[in-house]
């Protein structure tokens, strides 16, 4: 035990702040990607990862509408290109990528991000984990208040039904951490590792190892 305590006390630190929206499937993938290099080199390092809002589309309806003719209204003859890359792209990390079911809003899931990022800090990076699988392979809707309280019980993340029954919660502390973070990002998803190395958009796990490499010299 002693020995084990030892070997976590000299490791170095790496953290790691994610900006992300949770309708975006690069952001997803990028997770998995760092997910990746984490487990790669958890041996070297010990990990504090912090997930902070962006809003690829802030006006969409908060009601949910169909996620294909949605996305068919927004991007016209392209989307159907985009769905097949995306769905190759789910499969290289070995998953299927569903376009079934609703998109609409983020703010709730967002919302919810921030309140287990202070209530169960330890708990927001499965958080992230568990709404993304719901959304993009599932069929499961981003804004469905009902999906969000299964999935923050299903972690035991407390309070959170509570939390989100009030609209007015979180939803100040969520618009500061935009204004804070995301001011000067155009695209997610973005890093910034240690406050010094930042990268943008799904990279492969072998960048994250070099960032990894280069924030803790």
């Amino acid at each position: 035990m002693a020995e084990s305590a030892s070997r976590n006390f000299s490791k170095k630190l790496i953290e790691i702040d994610v900006i992300s929206d949770t309708v975006c499937p690069w952001c997803f993938v990028g997770k998995k990607n760092l997910d990746k290099a984490i487990d790669a080199s958890k041996d070297q390092y010990n990990f504090e990862i912090r997930w902070h809002p962006f809003f690829l589309d802030a006006s969409a309806p908060k009601e949910g509408v169909n996620k294909k003719e949605f996305y068919r209204q927004k991007f016209g003859s392209r989307v159907e290109a985009m769905f097949r890359r995306m769905s190759e792209t789910f499969k290289g990390i070995g998953l299927e990528y569903d376009t079934s079911g609703l998109t609409g809003n983020t703010l709730d899931s967002h919302r919810l991000i921030h309140y287990t990022g202070k209530q169960a800090p330890d708990k927001q990076h499965s958080l992230v984990e568990e709404l993304c699988l719901g959304y993009f392979t599932q069929g499961k809707y981003i804004g469905d208040r009902e999906f969000l309280v299964e999935t923050a019980k299903k972690l035991g993340i407390d309070g959170a039904e509570v939390f989100l029954s009030e609209p007015s919660n979180g939803t100040t502390e969520v618009k500061e951490e935009l204004e804070k973070y995301s001011q000067n990002i155009t695209g997610v998803p973005h890093y910034t590792i240690n406050g010094k190395v930042k990268l943008s958009g799904a990279q492969p796990p072998e960048t994250f190892l070099s960032a990894f490499n280069e924030a803790s010299s």
